[in-house]
């Protein structure tokens, strides 16, 4: 098995950063820009990778309470996914996102997986900056 992780300190409210990341019909604007999620009865969704152009089952469980979304494959045990999200200090958030691959194959291997990770959370970060400023004025 091989597990990676990455954080990033968001300028929002933890809330609002969960709201945003937990949205499927906004996860396309900060997810991998080759990964598109397609819900169907949730938790079931469809996770599509243009990459291998392969549809693959999955399970995405959203806990408000716990600022935390839960992922991972269904039939194959392949790989798993986490994102927590925590306040810090004058109402910022840090996101952390965690992956786990349980079989090689899976595993694009560290530096595709944390380019990718970082990406996204710099992608997420922007959609936060844009309705934090949105709803400024």
């Amino acid at each position: 098995m091989t597990e990676y992780e990455r954080s990033h300190t968001m300028p929002a409210p933890p809330e609002q950063v969960f709201d945003h990341a937990a949205n499927i019909g906004q996860m396309g604007d900060w997810l991998p820009e080759e990964l598109h999620v397609r819900a169907e009865r949730l938790p079931a969704v469809t996770v599509h990778e243009d990459r291998t152009d392969e549809d693959t089952s999955a399970l995405l469980r959203s806990e408000r309470d716990q600022m935390r979304i839960e992922w991972g494959t269904r039939e194959q045990g392949g790989y798993a996914g986490w994102l927590q999200v925590a306040g810090i200090d004058s109402g910022a958030s840090e996101v952390t996102v965690h992956l786990s691959f349980f079989e090689e194959g899976h595993d694009p291997g560290e530096r595709q997986v944390t380019d990718a990770l970082d990406s996204s959370l710099r992608r997420l970060e922007r959609q936060v900056r844009l309705r934090v400023d949105n709803a400024a004025g």
